[in-house]
């Protein structure tokens, strides 16, 4: 069937979720004779694919000259599958039985899109059945070349899926930003209150940050972040957020995890971190970080409180000489 062929040899089509019904009114069932020398030229002229063939038997009735120059010519009685397809049975994705009603009479044009994986061109289909001049119901199909117009469509929909991603992501480090850790760690806050699981929020800022980029530029502390994002990442689960949230300051949530589990993590963080060197130019860079660590109350409706517990832990360390882990303890009353 189908052009789908534009391969010469058996392939698999993708048929795409597009395809439509069209209401419109079909082109008149009456005979047509294509051997008519105006019709003729006007087909030969068309910078698209038409053919006819059989409805029952597949036999291929009549092929345009922009099919011929593909196909080639075809003989009496040769398939449609057989020349467009180069197969050795009717074709998986037929749509025959969409171009007739219950009655067994032409219900309407079909309108659908596929790409033929192996040359990578799309087509838009447009078939109909239609009664031949023999008096016997035969598939019309006009398939036209819609590459050009699809490149754009994939062009903008991976460009807006580009844009998404970059508003949730961290360009600089690869992490997830401010935006992301927030919209994604309030779905983990309800997970853990639904659920009466604990989580961990480590937040952590590198100590003496601002002498890197005073004494070797903001492309030697461009390269000192891109370096923590990456232990960062080597260092979480998947099921972990970690995010670069601003400036030289990161955090991390922690859904499912135990208070040791999240010290035992940040500890491993600090020591990873201090051993870290940074080749950079002909300049060995080094830092430190100070980190907090705070674990979920039952009271914390939002991220915000389990945050600003982690903050106060990480300016703890801070003060007690950074390169350090602390914990925020709960006050009591």
């Amino acid at each position: 069937m189908l052009i789908a062929a534009l391969a010469y040899r058996p392939i698999f089509w993708k048929l795409m979720p597009m395809t439509t019904r069209n209401t419109e009114q079909p082109l008149p069932t009456q005979g047509i004779d294509p051997t008519s020398a105006g019709l003729q030229a006007i087909l030969d002229n068309i910078d698209a694919l038409v053919y006819v063939a059989d409805f029952k038997t597949h036999n291929l009735l009549y092929m345009n000259a922009y099919g011929r120059s593909v196909w080639g010519d075809f003989t009496e009685g040769q398939k449609c599958w057989e020349v467009l397809q180069n197969a050795d049975g009717p074709c998986s994705f037929c749509t025959n039985h969409l171009l007739i009603g219950s009655d067994g009479h032409a219900c309407g044009i079909h309108v659908w899109e596929f790409k033929n994986e192996i040359s990578q061109r799309w087509y838009q289909c447009r078939d109909q059945a239609i009664t031949w001049t023999d008096g016997q119901l035969a598939r019309l199909e006009i398939a036209t070349d819609i590459t050009d117009r699809k490149n754009i469509e994939m062009a903008l929909q991976k460009a807006q899926q580009n844009a998404e991603a970059l508003s949730l992501q961290d360009e600089l480090t690869g992490l997830n930003n401010r935006r992301a850790f927030f919209q994604i760690g309030g779905q983990f806050l309800k997970q853990a209150q639904r659920h009466q699981s604990p989580m961990a929020a480590v937040m952590f800022d590198l100590d003496h940050f601002k002498q890197i980029n005073d004494s070797h530029g903001h492309e030697a502390g461009d390269t000192v972040l891109r370096e923590v994002g990456k232990i960062l990442l080597a260092n979480v689960r998947e099921s972990d957020i970690a995010a670069r949230v601003v400036g030289e300051e990161f955090a991390v949530l922690l859904p499912s995890t135990s208070q040791a589990l999240a010290m035992d993590l940040a500890e491993r963080l600090r020591l990873t971190l201090q051993e870290l060197q940074i080749h950079y130019r002909q300049t060995v860079l080094q830092v430190t970080a100070s980190i907090g660590v705070a674990m979920l109350s039952a009271d914390d409706g939002q991220l915000e409180p389990l945050l600003s517990r982690a903050d106060e832990a990480m300016y703890i360390s801070k003060t007690e000489g950074r390169n350090k882990v602390s914990l925020f303890l709960q006050r009591r009353n």
